[in-house]
């Protein structure tokens, strides 16, 4: 018995001393090496605004804007209130983060019909049950340029990027992390 005691202090005093250790932590959750400053492109886009829908995977949330033609140009950044488009009113949003995602490309057609139309500009799609999003809501479509108002969880990492299809049409893309 006494044999078993001197296994143990010296196991742990050698924990303690920290020369049995675990090995070190991951610098990134799941891989992911995405910052959380402004990621933008200032190209004009081609086409219109069609439908926005968001999705979950495994490490991230995602926001998909679809439009029928290219999707040149973007700005998505952290912002401490998204603005309405035009009016400059602020868009209030739960959680303890705000991304505005603006879209070079219009929500409407030449003739000012409309290519998406929220039923509910509060709610542009339910992200209940989400790990990141809080909620997802319409800032509006002026001079050629939509945005909408994503409210998340906190600041966290992101990327944007573009997507060809289906057809002729396109996708931008905002992927946001669970966590650091």
């Amino acid at each position: 018995m006494k044999k078993l005691q001197v296994w143990l202090a010296a196991i742990l005093m050698a924990v303690g001393l920290g020369l049995v250790a675990p090995g070190p932590a991951s610098a990134s959750y799941c891989g992911l090496t995405w910052g959380s400053l402004a990621k933008s492109d200032p190209d004009m886009g081609a086409g219109q605004v069609t439908n926005i829908r968001t999705g979950q995977h495994y490490c991230f949330d995602r926001l998909v804007v679809d439009l029928n033609g290219s999707v040149d140009g973007y700005t998505v950044r952290y912002v401490p209130t998204v603005v309405q488009d035009g009016s400059g009113l602020p868009v209030p949003l739960r959680g303890r983060a705000s991304l505005q995602v603006t879209v070079n490309s219009p929500a409407y057609d030449d003739a000012g019909s409309s290519t998406y139309n929220p039923a509910d500009q509060k709610e542009l799609t339910n992200v209940g049950g989400y790990q990141t999003f809080r909620q997802l809501a319409w800032a509006g479509s002026f001079e050629g340029y939509t945005t909408v108002g994503l409210g998340v969880r906190a600041r966290l990492p992101f990327r944007v990027f573009t997507l060809d299809g289906p057809g002729a049409g396109s996708r931008l893309v905002v992927d946001v992390a669970h966590y650091w």
